[in-house]
């Protein structure tokens, strides 16, 4: 992702109105007015991750306050699934609020919010947003996130390794599977002959990080690969370790 301060300014009120217009083919109900001068008012000193949170605060005072309504809502206007593995931060950076809406306010409610965010990551990306769930259901949400790492859509395999990354960027580290990695690794297994690049770069990059927080793990996981031929694993394995030394 780009740089903060090259990105902040997606953010603002710019985004309410953009966000609003296509509320409003749904939902004409929404007090449009209310969301942008508000966004305007108050988001001028913050950074673009604290701009994405406002406008999922916002969104959660402006929108029917059942969660189950909402969503539907949210979801609705989120058009057509990107066909490619880029344009995720610039042609669908308007999706990154609905996904923190879910985060924020969506945890209660497990199956809606796991489909919206299968939804979000066929866009723009569910990385973020399936943290809370994987440290609240880990069984439940490994359990989807395996079926992910199967299916036919790459951005839904790709979710399944980046989202159980323990040190993800820009989020809070995941100590859940630090520990026993066993539910993690076995949908990197499922992975290590994809064929997208996309997909490939973030099992390398989950594995990289199960070489700082659990090194002895990560170098077994990576020993069982060590002598495949597929052109895909042998460069997650070098991206995995170009910056640590397994040997």
């Amino acid at each position: 992702m780009a740089d903060d301060k090259g990105i902040t300014k997606w953010f603002g009120d710019n985004l309410a109105e953009l966000l609003s217009r296509k509320i409003k083919t749904i939902y004409n109900r929404f007090d449009s007015m209310n969301y942008i001068t508000t966004i305007k008012r108050e988001c001028s000193n913050l950074s673009y991750t604290k701009r994405i949170e406002l406008h999922a605060d916002v969104l959660k005072e402006s929108l029917p306050n059942d969660f189950t309504k909402a969503i539907k809502i949210l979801v609705g206007i989120l058009g057509e699934e990107n066909p490619e593995e880029t344009g995720m931060f610039s042609n669908y950076y308007w999706v990154m609020p609905i996904g923190k809406f879910i985060e924020k306010y969506g945890l209660e409610d497990f199956e809606i919010s796991i489909h919206a965010i299968e939804e979000i990551t066929k866009r723009n990306t569910g990385e973020y947003a399936i943290r809370p769930f994987i440290g609240k259901y880990p069984e439940r949400t490994m359990k989807i996130m395996k079926q992910w790492s199967k299916s036919k859509n790459f951005h839904l395999r790709r979710l399944a390794a980046e989202g159980a990354r323990p040190k993800l960027p820009w989020s809070t580290k995941l100590d859940t599977f630090i520990e026993n990695p066993r539910p993690v690794f076995q949908i990197l297994e499922n992975l290590m002959e994809d064929d997208i690049k996309f997909v490939q770069k973030s099992v390398a990059n989950n594995i990289a990080d199960y070489l700082k927080v659990n090194k002895e793990a990560a170098v077994r996981f990576i020993k069982k690969f060590h002598q495949s031929d597929n052109k895909g694993t042998q460069w997650i394995l070098k991206h995995a370790t170009r910056k640590i030394n397994v040997s």
